[in-house]
């Protein structure tokens, strides 16, 4: 407090003192404390005149750490006092002693010094019993962006745990979207972080985890339901828009962004990731917590006891499909990916519960794969900008129809041949994109054929799956004895019908000269 607000205080207190208010009604006419109001009770003049005198000459204990307090409030005005504590620990690599009151008394103090305001925003969550100790940890993600070493955005996502009993947390980046096989290994390091795992585990809906839940039937991904039941833990699957059931957790992702991620230079994943821990160890377990008022590593001491043991490590298995991110495909057919939309081939979106997976494992490039097949169903060049379309107008129309018209055309030339239709039909599984490329090939190959040769060729490519019209137009050529295709030939004797007398041009052959000729004089 300043001397202008002392001297104010000293005179609002006096003049409703004097209007035969007490101690109470004075507090809540000016919202203070009565604490305060007592300060000021029997104060003079004088008194208040050398109560300034003594603040301007008075050293405060984090007057040594001034300069740099000041510095963050100022570059960040949304700092909390807490998150400067900790910065102070982590910047003087120790423990500052002084008490967080005290601490927050002095930030308040700069703030109203130097005038920098700080707005607060707040969120209620409805209050749960906590369970017993090793029953329930609660799991959550979230993601935030920080400035780089050139001041530049980078979008960075994290994965958090929190044991319901003891608040113990855990957290771990990427630089990347999750996967379901970077949630199964978060999964794994978590246990290993804790020394063991709870009885169940709460969830959001998310589609890393859940494909659709049917009035309480939870049909979890493939991949993290053969993961649950490796592992053997229950799970507990949140009702849409509840997020109360996960309080803890939703918590403990604010108090990341807030706490310790706000504002901080992002190097690289891997530092992030270390100074997370450390962070955990000096701030996130390390402190007491605002609801249960005891420290969370504490507390964890004795809930560790009763984790499950996790004996043997995980390690899932990457497969095409899985390796990559799950989406979900919008009624317009199109993915949304990193702020712009991408099209997929009309009539991937069936249902609310539609979803493909993205593959971004080649560089800029986007693979949008089926999750049924893994077959690779859309292409798409990665768009560096936001909200823009990238579309193939191939995906704008269906066009199984039409392909189903010229499998049926080709059919209909042998129409009693065996297994005729069958290798049309495999050759349509083979190569679904170059399926009208392989039709017109093969139509080309086999017209004017006798039936019999096209019985061997295909009897040869059947029997050595080849299913291929290349390879099929080749089994043709060596059955048929056709060193020149049929086409050109075709070509060369009308040449000769038009024009006869000038055939005898086809034996002239150009004269070469000699390199001499080219050199400079």
């Amino acid at each position: 407090m300043n001397s202008y607000e002392r001297w104010n205080m000293h005179h609002e207190v006096q003049s409703l003192k004097k209007l035969g208010l007490n101690v109470s009604q004075i507090a809540r006419k000016l919202k203070i404390s009565r604490n305060t109001v007592y300060v000021y009770w029997d104060t003079t003049p004088e008194d208040i005149e050398k109560l300034n005198r003594d603040g301007q000459t008075r050293r405060k204990k984090l007057d040594g750490y001034r300069p740099q307090i000041l510095e963050w409030l100022t570059e960040y005005p949304d700092l909390s006092a807490a998150q400067v504590h900790d910065w102070l620990e982590e910047h003087t690599r120790g423990p500052v002693n002084i008490s967080e009151g005290t601490f927050r008394n002095y930030v308040r103090y700069l703030r109203q010094e130097n005038n920098i305001p700080k707005i607060v925003h707040r969120r209620d969550y409805e209050s749960q019993e906590d369970p017993p100790m090793g029953e329930q940890a609660q799991m959550d993600f979230g993601e935030k962006k920080l400035l780089d070493t050139n001041g530049k955005p980078v979008r960075l996502w994290f994965i958090a745990f929190v044991l319901s009993n003891s608040r113990h947390k855990y957290v771990e980046w990427l630089a990347r979207p999750f996967t379901t096989l970077d949630v199964i290994e978060a999964h794994e390091n978590a246990f290993e972080y804790y020394g063991g795992k709870p009885k169940e585990i709460v969830y959001d809906q998310d589609h890393l985890i859940l494909v659709s839940e049917n009035h309480g039937d939870l049909i979890l991904t493939k991949e993290f339901a053969k993961y649950k039941e490796m592992r053997k833990f229950k799970i507990y699957m949140c009702r849409k828009q509840d997020p109360e059931s996960k309080g803890k957790i939703e918590n403990v992702v604010g108090y990341v962004k807030k706490n310790f991620a706000k504002n901080r230079v992002y190097h690289n994943i891997d530092k992030l990731n270390e100074q997370c821990l450390a962070w955990l160890a000096r701030t996130g377990n390390g402190k007491v917590h605002n609801t249960t008022k005891k420290i969370p590593a504490e507390v964890f001491i004795e809930e560790r006891k009763h984790l499950t043991p996790v004996i043997e490590r995980i390690k899932p298995q990457k497969t095409l499909i899985t390796g990559s991110i799950s989406v979900t495909v919008r009624k317009n057919n199109i993915v949304v990916y990193n702020g712009n939309r991408y099209s997929v081939p009309l009539g991937t979106y069936t249902g609310p519960q539609s979803h493909v997976y993205l593959d971004i494992s080649e560089a800029d490039i986007l693979k949008i794969v089926s999750p049924t097949t893994g077959e690779l169903i859309a292409r798409h060049p990665i768009c560096t900008g936001k909200g823009q379309l990238i579309k193939n107008r191939d995906h704008e129309r269906d066009k199984s129809s039409k392909i189903r018209e010229l499998i049926d055309k080709a059919a209909d030339q042998f129409p009693t041949l065996a297994g005729w239709r069958s290798f049309l039909e495999a050759i349509h599984v083979a190569k679904p994109r170059y399926i009208r490329d392989q039709l017109q090939l093969i139509q080309t190959t086999v017209n004017g054929i006798d039936e019999k040769i096209v019985a061997q060729a295909l009897n040869f490519c059947t029997k050595n799956k080849l299913y291929s019209a290349s390879d099929f137009s080749d089994a043709i050529a060596y059955f048929g004895q056709r060193t020149v295709p049929q086409d050109i030939t075709f070509i060369q004797d009308k040449v000769k019908a038009i024009n006869p007398e000038l055939s005898y041009k086809r034996t002239i052959k150009p004269s070469v000269r000699s390199l001499e000729s080219y050199k400079f004089h």
